[in-house]
């Protein structure tokens, strides 16, 4: 009995482990890969890089070459929607988005549909 109640143990204390490195991972950070559909220029492809320093996210916005096209100006998070600020066409825009799951988030700028995935290392 007792072999058994320390199995127990030790196998909710890996669970809860996981659970809680999970929770503090920041989701965010990273380079995404968003498509916003049906603009007036059509489907635009946009990566956000974004990292977080002085515990603030920050980064940049890229064309689908990886020319960096404007800064981003500023990141607001509120629990887990994100709403990021920047320059468009000579416009001051908001993308804003939910995660979906792990590596793929949804959104939405002035109106249009986005959708995003996480780049993943060497892509």
């Amino acid at each position: 009995m007792k072999k058994f109640k320390l199995a127990l143990v030790l196998f909710f204390g890996l669970f809860t482990s996981l659970g809680l490195k999970a929770q503090t991972k920041d989701y965010y950070a990273g380079k995404w890969d968003f498509i916003i559909y049906k603009t007036p220029y059509g489907d635009v492809k946009r990566t956000f890089v974004l990292e977080r320093k002085e515990g603030k996210l920050i980064g940049v916005v890229q064309d689908s070459t990886g020319q960096v096209l404007t800064k981003i100006t500023n990141v607001t998070e509120k629990e887990k929607t994100v709403s990021i600020d920047f320059t468009s066409q000579g416009y001051d825009v908001t993308l804003t988005i939910d995660p979906v799951d792990n590596d793929h988030s949804k959104g939405n700028l002035a109106g249009f549909e986005a959708k995003g995935v996480r780049r993943k290392e060497g892509r």
